[in-house]
């Protein structure tokens, strides 16, 4: 039996298979008699001392858990500054890992928590303490680095290609007497995957999406309308997909919510939908609809792709079995060994190399008008959302979610006042 405890946390916006790699953290440390507690909404429930004991949960709530959405810990929006800047906080972290023996840090997110998990690991090694970081991939965005892919991205590019093919049936149907232009929008800050992913619901200019607006190109509202106006007149409709993250060409985000930033540095984003759908009516005076699935991205575990599904799965398990072999400060990242057919592996990757890097859209993947996905695109994102990992459904006709007791463990330590 290994000596210590395996302390695991959640960070950022939650996916549909975050607890599908929860799930597969637990069961796979219980298999090698190591015990496993969860921080309570994340890096916050460590600095507050607030672990749960996933002791406490039986084997079959736990295996609920991989088809149970959101973030059965709880997770928050919270980045740690540099070791100088944030310092009380580092070493309160690293007083709690030793008031509860954690020898085993997994932290599952994005670049950001990347880049933390790095930093305590850094700290830990100052202070001669025996301590394993492992960052553990997640984000729908699909934006980080090394990885071929980023596990809850497949199942968020599913929903909105299955959302746009229908939204588009719907509209198709109405366009002769109602409307002419639907506008959706999907997450993506700095990276157009999401969008990208849209692409998949048709083939042909004549299919839906006819435009897709990313973040990597720059945003020409005069351009958009002539095109939107062009496919009207060619196809009766037009079905438009916009990143949130889109840009003027002087850099402005066209949805900046006037919300400031927030502790990741990033700038309250909302609205481009609307805000296009809005311009689009008043410039060509078709009637327009917009919607803004938002959350829903993220949450649709009922349409999961069973490929994330595994891979939420495959990176929990590795990311445990490099901790236990103390492969520290580094990241279980998917690497493509074939297209067709699609395989893939899990290795370890530095967290140097992953932290605070930002994957966006290769130009090879953007068709050269700016406006589609290119064949190549097509062929590296549909494995992605390939198969169904639908859960379990009760009479009631709606799916059997699990709700976890999350049973704290006594605190050892004085508040923590930060």
């Amino acid at each position: 039996m290994a000596s210590g405890t395996l302390l695991y946390a959640q960070s950022g916006g939650v996916t549909a298979v975050i607890n599908a790699t929860a799930a597969a953290v637990i069961q796979t440390a219980r298999a090698k008699k190591v015990k496993v507690l969860a921080a309570r909404n994340g890096i916050l429930g460590a600095l507050r001392e607030e672990l749960i004991d996933t002791s406490k949960e039986s084997p079959a709530t736990i295996q609920a858990l991989a088809h149970t959405p959101g973030g059965a810990f709880g997770s928050c929006r919270v980045k740690l500054k540099s070791l100088d800047e944030d310092r009380a906080k580092y070493e309160r972290l690293l007083e709690v890992f030793k008031a509860h023996d954690v020898r085993w840090f997994l932290y599952n997110g994005g670049n950001d928590s990347a880049d933390t998990a790095l930093k305590v690991s850094k700290l830990a090694a100052e202070f001669d303490y025996p301590l394993t970081c492992i960052g553990v991939p997640k984000t729908i965005d699909n934006d980080l680095a090394v990885t071929d892919c980023c596990p809850g991205f497949g199942s968020a590019a599913k929903y909105t290609a299955v959302s746009v093919r229908e939204a588009a049936l719907d509209v198709a149907a109405m366009a002769d007497t109602s409307t002419k232009v639907f506008v959706y929008e999907a997450m993506g800050r700095h990276a157009g995957w999401l969008a990208a992913s849209a692409g998949l619901a048709g083939n042909g200019a004549d299919e839906a999406p006819h435009l897709i607006l990313f973040p990597e190109r720059p945003y020409d509202e005069a351009d958009f309308f002539k095109r939107v106006k062009a496919t009207v007149e060619r196809v009766g409709y037009c079905v438009v997909v916009a990143s949130e993250g889109i840009r003027t060409a002087d850099g402005r985000f066209v949805a900046d919510a006037g919300g400031g930033k927030d502790s990741f540095g990033h700038t309250q984003l909302g609205g481009v939908a609307s805000h296009l759908a809005g311009r689009v009516k008043d410039a060509l005076g078709y009637k327009v609809h917009w919607t803004l699935p938002d959350y829903l991205q993220r949450s649709a575990r009922h349409i999961a792709s069973k490929t994330d599904l595994e891979q939420a799965q495959a990176v929990g398990k590795a990311a445990v079995e490099f901790a236990l072999k103390g492969m520290n400060s580094v990241m279980p990242v998917i690497v493509r060994t074939s297209d067709a057919p699609y395989r893939w592996k899990i290795e370890a990757a530095p967290l140097s190399k992953v932290a605070n890097h930002e994957k966006t859209m290769p130009a090879g993947f953007i068709r050269r008008d700016g406006y589609g996905i290119t064949d190549k695109a097509r062929l590296h994102l549909e494995p992605l959302i390939r198969g169904e990992a639908p859960p379990p459904y009760g009479r009631d006709g709606l799916p059997k979610y699990v709700a976890l007791k999350n049973v704290g463990v006594r605190r050892k330590l004085g508040n923590w006042a930060g």
